[in-house]
């Protein structure tokens, strides 16, 4: 239980720096009384379990595959976090058990720490689709975690209680620091209430929970048909996003989860009823994205070419120094999670993770020798203490400057291209304006479909 005592705290401060903004709707939902057994989606490997676990009160028991228990340090860390081996077929050589006989036996004993788990009236989290893979897509849900909830019910004559809390994840840029998520938690299935079938055929009743896990979780999950479109519903999200959710809610990342909805259901009825339309509108979106790519612009830019006040230039002029600090102090633990994660993996669902644990080891480290040195050489503990408040505090300042000056560079980039090649802006504008009413149009007519 390590965890839960000494790293979970840790990791909340490392969770609420690395995502800008980390919503759970319906967190009531995850702090029910026990037992219970969390079904999740599985986009981001380490960085699903960990969500869930700092959003919970009680302790969460997860189940992993096996070859995460091979290394004697990480599997030190995953019984640390309370994580229970679960053996795949898949796994098979990778040093789990070598033939299904062996398996099997394994699992048998898997399933029996689960039920004495659930029996103690704990929380299990799952991930039935049994893999991580970087997709807005749900993939087929195994059954281990219906025959792991009806096998606890059926070994206390479906009097436990317990309760399936399907979670879906849902992240809107996986695989950058400073993004945001959302943990979208659905009603508590009873799992009593399939004794009836249970009693009929064990298997048939599985089927059928496994069925209502995945129907709760695809009702609140992003769901692409494919990459392709999905490209393309982000590619309009990030850049009509503004004009096609005028209304959003600052307050709450919901609105933005169904707009993404909203546009994946609206592009499968496209395709259906006007793909010749559709396929011109992604050649067109395509021209305009690679014309405003050639001019280094955005769409945000043309329209805040005119924004800008001599208050927020002074703001920045002034900024400098401010920013430099934070840049010279924080720049080296800042990067190297980075350069380090894109050197171990090219795999995007494993990228931010392993930027969350290189972090969690840089930062402190680069702090801890940084207050040293300044100690050593000021032997003041107010210079001290004053240097170590500093650090944080200039690093998010450093990070919200640069995004800020970026943001200007765009805007007088794009006052400079209307002012030198006013024809090419105006094409740019012409570009954009009908594109907007494409999806305007294309709005109105599948809400009135």
């Amino acid at each position: 239980m390590l965890f839960y005592t000494v790293m979970k705290p840790l990791v909340q401060v490392a969770l609420r720096i690395f995502f800008r903004r980390m919503e759970v709707r319906h967190r009531e939902r995850l702090n029910l009384p026990g037992p219970l057994l969390f079904a999740g989606n599985h986009p981001n490997t380490l960085m699903d379990p960990l969500l869930t676990a700092i959003a919970c009160r009680q302790p969460v028991a997860f189940l992993a595959k096996s070859t995460f228990f091979i290394n004697p340090v990480v599997r030190a860390i995953m019984q640390s976090g309370n994580s229970i081996p679960i053996y795949r077929a898949q796994d098979a050589g990778a040093g789990g058990p070598a033939t299904p006989e062996q398996r099997a036996a394994q699992n048998e004993a898997t399933f029996g720490r689960c039920y004495d788990y659930l029996g103690r009236g704990g929380t299990i989290m799952i991930f039935p689709e049994g893999t991580s893979v970087s997709e807005r897509r749900l993939r087929p849900l195994k059954t281990g975690a219906a025959r792991i909830a009806l096998g606890a019910e059926a070994r206390h004559g479906f009097k436990l209680g317990l309760r399936v809390v399907p979670i879906a994840t849902n992240y809107f840029d996986p695989a950058r620091f400073r993004s945001d998520v959302l943990l979208n938690v659905a009603p508590p299935i009873v799992v009593a209430d399939y004794a009836a079938a249970y009693a009929q055929d064990p298997d048939e009743a599985a089927d059928q929970l496994t069925d209502a896990i995945r129907v709760a979780l695809e009702r609140r999950l992003v769901v692409s048909k494919d990459a392709a479109d999905d490209a393309f519903v982000q590619q309009i999200e990030r850049t009509f996003g503004d004009h096609l959710n005028p209304d959003d809610d600052p307050t709450t990342l919901y609105d933005n989860f169904q707009l993404s909805r909203t546009l994946l259901q609206a592009l499968a009825w496209a395709e259906q009823t006007f793909p010749e339309r559709l396929t011109l509108a992604r050649a067109q979106l395509n021209t305009y994205l690679a014309d405003l790519h050639r001019h280094h612009l955005t769409d945000q830019a043309l329209d805040d070419q005119q924004r800008g006040s001599v208050a927020g230039l002074l703001n920045l002029v002034l900024g400098v120094p401010v920013w430099l600090y934070g840049v010279l102090n924080n720049y080296l633990p800042y990067i190297l999670p980075s350069l380090i994660a894109k050197r171990a993996t090219k795999e995007v669902e494993f990228v931010a993770p392993i930027m969350l644990v290189v972090g969690m080891l840089t930062f402190p480290l680069a702090y801890t020798l940084q207050i040293a040195a300044v100690h050593h050489f000021t032997q003041d503990w107010r210079w001290t203490l004053l240097y170590a408040l500093s650090l944080p505090l200039s690093g998010f300042y450093a990070l919200s400057y640069w995004n800020t000056l970026a943001a200007r560079l765009r805007r007088l980039r794009a006052a400079r291209l209307f002012r030198r090649a006013p024809a090419e802006g105006q094409e740019l504008l012409r570009q954009r304006a009908a594109l907007v009413a494409q999806l305007e149009e294309a709005r109105e007519a599948y809400l009135a479909r």
